[in-house]
Order: C-alpha cells, then structure tokens, then sequence
C-alpha cells in the first residue's frame, strides 16, 4: 500500500493527461475563437430573434442592444460575448450613438470601470467595421 491520497493520485493522474492532450495554454487566447462564429445576416436575426418570433414584440436590434446592457451591467467581463453582439448590432443597423448610449446608461448600474470596459471594446469593433 502507498502513503499517497487516491484522490491526489487520481488528480495527478488527469492533469499529466490534460497537458499531454492540451497545447500550450500560456499563448491561448480565446479572441480567435471569435472569428470562427460568423455574423448573422439581418434578416436571419429579425427572424430568430425579432419580429419573426413575435409579430408584435421588440426587433432584433433592440433584442440586441438590451443584450449588450445586460452583458454591459454584468461588468463586461465576456468580452468574446460583447464582441459578437456588437458585431450583430452592427448588422442589425444600430447606429454608434445607440451603441454607446447603451453602454453610457449601464454605467449608471454597472460602475464606470465596467462601462469603460464595454466602451473600449465597442470602439474596438466598429473601428474594424470602419475599416472593412
């Protein structure tokens, strides 16, 4: 019999299979996967996520924008998150001033730091959408 844990064996274990399987996780970084979920065309968006759902409810963009709110006021942590919805929004026609006046309202309940966050990475994305 071994003094060693069968939990700390059994743990040891799985992380010398993990690294073997995984590259390496200093240079990962998670802003390629962002490239491999394409933005949706506009009318695609209006029929899964707005008017196309409920006749009589709120459009895409506006489903949209209250995303970005919500991913805003939760501290703009999800960046890859931010970034997809904005690139949506972009296509689902919102302008830059309803974007940043979206972000600026959650600031008041998210904290500047969060709305500073999400601004950046707004500013970010429209910048390549400028350039495109």
């Amino acid at each position: 019999m071994t003094d060693q844990n069968p939990f700390e064996s059994m743990m040891k274990m799985s992380q010398d299979w993990a690294k073997s399987m995984n590259f390496d996780m200093n240079a990962f970084t998670p802003k390629g996967f962002e490239n491999l979920w394409p933005t949706m065309p506009k009318d695609a968006m209006e029929m899964f996520f707005g008017k196309g759902i409920n006749p009589d409810g709120l459009d895409a963009k506006t489903r949209l924008l209250l995303t970005l709110a919500g991913l805003t006021v939760l501290g703009a942590q999800a960046e890859a998150q931010i970034r997809l919805t904005l690139r949506h929004l972009v296509e689902a026609g919102a302008t830059k001033q309803e974007i940043a006046e979206t972000i600026a309202q959650m600031g008041m309940f998210a904290g500047v730091p969060a709305m500073t966050k999400a601004m950046e990475l707004a500013n970010d994305v429209l910048e390549k959408d400028d350039s495109a």
